[in-house]
């Protein structure tokens, strides 16, 4: 199966992420992440959505049909190779008194991750990167300490162009958020 990165640029309306959906679902399509956030451009959102599928043209039919929904202003179709993406990670760790301590050099310099909270009995580490940087780092942490908690962002993505992709939009109200 081949992963494809999706971006869309809607407006910001209650039940678009529904409608959205629902264009995934009637095809059989499994999301694998979604990610929606606003964009530099004010009442500009973007979902950056991920999936797997066999098709490319399967693939382009759903584009096609997203497209079709009236608040969405562009659709763009992605591989791996032609985007720049990443991923967040926190990873919950219990530290209790006398337990193995946390080795904090490996996790900086090894893994490029970084604990973000400090408690009496756990800490928090952040790991930002690609799915298999995630895996690789938790498969370290699980043979070294419990893991209390493990969350995982959806992808976020940029295009691997000159120009931003928002560049192809409508013009509007550019609003940078303070």
């Amino acid at each position: 199966m081949t992963t494809y990165t999706i971006c869309v640029f809607t407006s910001n309306t209650i039940g678009l992420l529904n409608r959205i959906t629902i264009v995934f679902t009637r095809r059989r399509i499994n999301i694998e992440s979604l990610t929606v956030s606003e964009t530099e451009r004010k009442g500009v959102s973007r979902f950056t959505i991920v999936i797997k599928h066999e098709s490319r043209e399967e693939v382009e039919k759903l584009v096609r049909q997203i497209r079709k929904i009236v608040e969405v202003m562009a659709v763009f179709g992605y591989l791996n190779d032609e985007i720049v993406y990443n991923e967040i990670a926190l990873f919950k760790i219990s530290t209790p008194l006398g337990a193995k301590p946390l080795d904090v050099e490996t996790i900086n310099k090894e893994y490029k991750a970084w604990v973000v909270y400090w408690g009496l009995d756990y800490v928090v580490i952040e790991k930002t990167g690609v799915e298999a940087e995630i895996f690789d780092f938790f498969q370290f942490l699980r043979h070294q300490h419990e893991i209390l908690e493990f969350v995982r962002s959806g992808r976020v993505a940029v295009g691997k162009t000159e120009k931003g992709l928002v560049e192809y939009l409508p013009e509007a109200e550019w609003a940078y958020y303070l």
